[in-house]
């Protein structure tokens, strides 16, 4: 899966998952507070049933003969009765735990609060109590996570493949284009090494110099042509690429491309310095290297101003290349290293060249940075 398909995928699935999960915790939120309720109420049914029980035990008591009445008790309750002032007369509460009907009960505890009418015993006001029970609670929360969990392994699952079908038509798309520029650079082989091969030769054997204004022009677009079909053939046999790699004198290397861009530079009045040292080794594949060298150089020249100026330094720590263009904008720096994008589209190009730069960069572990003032001008800096 390509880079582009996996950023896609990967923001479907999180506006997926994240919209499913605030969905799903809503109506679960919504569950759980119903069901708690009802648990709870539940429970207090229990405390009324509890109430009538001993409002009854209370009036037998009272109608009884017998000296000694002894106040009744409920298992796992409390109760109290309270006269007509609201003051706790008696009850099966701790001593010093007494609640007084006008203080707020604590949150753990269920109070069913009734009238007495008549006033058995004088009792005005009984009081029946008991803590929550909270296991079933515990048990719908514990179920209320499973299903989460679950309903979220399967929306993953569903979502998963949901993106794929969302991507598809994405890959089948750059399937279709990587055809095209398969096909394209099948094409364009043939006549680009021709036209090179008999400017060479008319330079050779016609003794023409090459500085000639029609065959300097016919220079300019056969290497311009052939940079093209260099980066078509890389960006589509990438994957499949073997890399010879070997130790490069980059020195040489890039006074060699120089000389090989001085065409471009000229038609375009650009002032050439550069400071390279020698001796600079590096262990890489030499087409890697002309990669970087040549996108670098083709897009400084590309984007720069008409007698402008170019800069090219080269030491052992790193390859730089500046220009005095139109520069690279804060919002599009973001941009310009993915594939077939441009912060430019005063020139022409696919937007390739970068990408190809920052694919080799990141093969080898080099890191690759840029200085940009708008109006002013842009430095890319390759560190080794």
């Amino acid at each position: 899966m390509l880079s582009s398909e996996k950023r896609s995928l990967i923001r479907f699935l999180v506006i997926y998952l994240a919209s499913t999960f605030l969905l799903f915790s809503l109506a679960a939120w919504v569950f759980y507070a119903s069901s708690k309720h009802h648990l709870i109420e539940k429970q207090r049914d229990r405390l009324k049933y509890e109430a009538k029980h001993m409002q009854s035990v209370l009036r037998s008591l009272h109608q009884s003969n017998s000296q000694r009445v002894v106040y009744p008790r409920i298992k796992g309750m409390d109760t109290a009765i309270y006269d007509l002032d609201r003051h706790y007369i008696f009850g099966s509460f701790p001593k010093g735990s007494e609640p007084a009907l006008d203080k707020k009960i604590p949150e753990d505890m269920i109070v069913y609060i009734e009238r007495v009418e008549p006033h058995y015993l004088g009792a005005a006001y009984l009081l029946v109590a008991k803590k929550i029970d909270f296991t079933p609670i515990r048990e719908l929360e514990r179920n209320i996570i499973l299903f989460m969990l679950a309903a979220g392994l399967f929306f993953a699952v569903l979502g998963y493949f949901l993106g794929r079908l969302f991507v598809a038509p994405m890959r089948q798309a750059i399937e279709q284009m990587n055809r095209f520029i398969q096909d394209t650079t099948h094409e364009l082989n043939t006549p680009i090494s021709t036209i090179l091969t008999n400017v060479e030769m008319i330079e050779t054997f016609e003794k023409c110099s090459s500085a000639d204004e029609e065959l300097r022009r016919i220079t300019i677009a056969s290497q311009t042509l052939s940079r093209i079909y260099d980066d078509l053939t890389y960006l589509n046999l990438n994957h499949h690429y073997h890399r010879n790699v070997e130790k490069v004198d980059m020195g040489r290397l890039v006074e060699e491309r120089l000389v090989y861009f001085r065409g471009m530079a000229e038609a375009k009045h650009l002032d050439v310095h550069s400071e390279i040292d020698e001796n600079v080794m590096l262990t890489v594949d030499r087409n890697d290297a002309l990669r970087l060298v040549d996108n670098l150089l083709s897009n400084a020249i590309k984007y720069n101003r008409p007698g402008g100026r170019l800069k090219v330094v080269l030491d052992s720590k790193k390859f730089e290349v500046t220009d005095t263009g139109s520069g690279i904008r804060k919002r599009d720096m973001a941009m310009i290293l993915q594939r077939f994008k441009r912060a430019d589209s005063s020139e022409g190009g696919f937007g390739i060249g970068l990408d190809i730069v920052n694919q080799v960069v990141k093969s080898y572990g080099y890191r690759l940075s840029f200085d940009s003032v708008p109006q002013k001008g842009t430095t890319v800096r390759i560190i080794w």
